[in-house]
């Protein structure tokens, strides 16, 4: 992901970078550490080592697992869909 702010997608499929964007408080994550900081403030820690991916894991000894690149760039709506879908108490997809 190029530049800062916050990706949307269009009914029609399309998505879309909106700039200026900010959560609900007020935390943009701009590059793929401060997305890891704040799935760490909600008990995410780092599972495996890898050269391309982040895995994490809860805390509590949940199943679950989160992967995303290590290279922000290649940060796509599947991988936010899977933080979304773990999270559904912090994090919010809203239809435009």
């Amino acid at each position: 992901m190029a530049g800062t702010g916050v990706w949307v997608f269009k009914r029609d499929g399309v998505m879309q970078l909106e700039a200026d964007v900010e959560g609900g408080d007020g935390e943009e994550a701009e590059e793929a550490g401060a997305l890891e900081r704040r799935l760490a403030g909600l008990g995410w820690e780092r599972y495996y080592e890898d050269r391309a991916v982040v895995q994490l894991h809860r805390r509590d000894g949940g199943a679950d697992l989160i992967s995303l690149p290590r290279d922000f760039a290649r940060f796509r709506s599947t991988h936010m869909y899977d933080v979304v879908l773990k999270n559904r108490d912090h994090f919010k997809v809203l239809d435009n």
